[in-house]
């Protein structure tokens, strides 16, 4: 099975990824946040596992991220836990598997000899999975230390969750718009936001100057 779709891998990959971002403009937000985003983080594992399925050593380690995110999911779900201990271990899994599958993307899209859909796919995949990586990396940080994100849960605040508001905070920072309606108040979150801002900048300046270079000199080839 794998074989047959594995050429389709980014694909899948791009729109499992899109459906987790923007989900909750279809389906009621409190639904989404408690069973549809876990579940589309679960496909997207699955659309990750086939993305390196030819690496088998990285394959079955993400099979085993894929496992565990399951188990505390169904936990959560059917015993009604909210453990900080289960949270914890889920958001280290999913943060584990992004770092990884986002490395192999910008690897095998800068392998690349031709520039087609795939690789484009691909590319903006590759985009996006990295304000996942800052979600995590901000959500652990408010996690470890709450209240390092200031407007996230404020009188004011549009946000029903920290973990919307830290996800809508990741990608504003990678995309460097910067509305300061959340703001890093804490050093490590400062740091946090530097990071989160120079991967996106070196993402764009370097991964997709390759693959325009590369499509410009196929077109001139041909």
């Amino acid at each position: 099975m794998f074989i047959k779709i594995y050429p389709y891998r980014f694909e899948i990959f791009f729109f499992s990824l899109i459906a987790i971002l923007f989900g909750s403009l279809v389906v009621p937000n409190a639904l989404f946040e408690t069973v549809f985003s876990p579940t589309l983080f679960q496909i997207n594992l699955i659309a990750g596992i086939l993305l390196i399925s030819k690496k088998k050593m990285l394959m079955w380690f993400l099979f085993v991220l894929l496992v565990i995110t399951t188990i505390v999911f169904g936990s959560n779900l059917f015993e009604n836990r909210n453990e900080g201990l289960f949270n914890f271990v889920r958001m280290t899994a999913y943060f584990l598997f992004y770092l990884i599958v986002t490395t192999q993307l910008i690897m095998q899209v800068w392998k690349a000899e031709l520039v087609n859909k795939n690789v484009i796919f691909g590319l903006v995949s590759g985009y996006i999975s990295l304000g996942l990586i800052g979600f995590f990396i901000c959500l652990s940080i408010e996690m470890a230390n709450p209240n390092s994100f200031q407007g996230l849960m404020t009188s004011g605040s549009f946000f029903t969750s920290v973990t919307e508001g830290l996800m809508y905070y990741s990608y504003i920072t990678l995309l460097t718009i910067g509305y300061g309606d959340i703001i890093p108040v804490t050093p490590l979150a400062h740091k946090a936001a530097i990071l989160i801002g120079l991967m996106g900048q070196i993402y764009l300046v370097v991964i997709t100057a390759v693959v325009v270079g590369k499509y410009l000199k196929q077109t001139v080839e041909n």
